[in-house]
């Protein structure tokens, strides 16, 4: 978390300010913004893997008192204007097109303000499958199964308990009762009160139409801004199917047991 506050700068309130993050993940939290800042972000990656990276920020719901642009080469290009308040909307773009230009708008109060976002920096094949429709929803052949239960942020076998869509957002939660848990990368799969039964949510795209089913179904995907997003989800039995037709001829990319 980079904090800084603009009430340090009241006396120079056309100051620009720059900033070098390092990390891959994060946010930025600026308290009374004046002036501007302009956001590094220079990973500890080497640097002829940029061009292969795309940064994905996610404005704070009460975020407020500043313009944030994609800057290159002395060229602004509006990415979130002060006050947007789209709920949980992503802006994507590619590492090589430009670094983060936060511009202070001017405020009467501005001690009544923070300007704010979270950050995260990924493969450009990784942010296509968060943010792409088809990637989301369609089904995953077994070849991308298999290769997503070795690849993912989390795997497990569960159940759909229910699921609960959020229109504003266009988003669907899937409760998710856990039977067994392969591997996970946060916490988001928790024992639950005194029954002992492992739980969790899973977010997707509302367009993919996710409903309640019977059955267990292997759960695979990524850690997005600290949420759950689904990957591939295919029928256990139908994992199972293809884990063991894969095995018999060699071809599984990674073991896992798929009882």
């Amino acid at each position: 978390l980079f904090s800084p506050s603009g009430l340090t700068h009241e006396s120079h309130k056309k100051d620009v300010e720059q900033v070098y993050l390092r990390c891959s993940e994060g946010s930025i939290e600026w308290m009374y913004p004046t002036g501007a800042l302009i956001v590094n972000l220079r990973p500890n990656t080497s640097p002829a893997s940029y061009k292969h990276l795309t940064v994905c920020i996610k404005p704070f719901k009460d975020s407020a008192g500043a313009n944030i642009y994609l800057e290159k080469t002395g060229e602004l290009k509006l990415l979130v204007r002060d006050g947007d308040r789209s709920p949980s909307k992503v802006y994507c773009f590619g590492y090589g097109q430009g670094g983060l230009f936060i511009e202070a708008t001017p405020q009467q109060d501005i001690s009544r303000k923070i300007t704010g976002f979270q950050y995260e920096l990924m493969s450009k094949g990784m942010a296509s499958d968060l943010h792409t429709f088809s990637a989301s929803c369609r089904p995953c052949s077994d070849t991308e199964v298999l290769l997503a239960v070795c690849t993912s942020d989390f795997v497990i076998r569960g159940s759909i308990q229910r699921v609960t869509n959020e229109a504003e957002e266009q988003e669907s939660i899937i409760h998710v009762g856990v039977n067994k848990l392969y591997r996970q990368k946060s916490k988001i799969f928790q024992l639950t009160g005194g029954s002992g039964n492992w739980r969790g949510r899973i977010k997707t795209l509302l367009e993919c139409g996710v409903k309640p089913g019977d059955g267990d179904f292997l759960f695979t995907g990524r850690m997005h801004f600290g949420e759950a997003r689904l990957g591939c989800a295919p029928r256990f039995k139908d994992f199972q199917r293809m884990y063991k037709e894969a095995k018999d001829k060699g071809l599984n990319p990674c073991e896992i047991g798929p009882d």
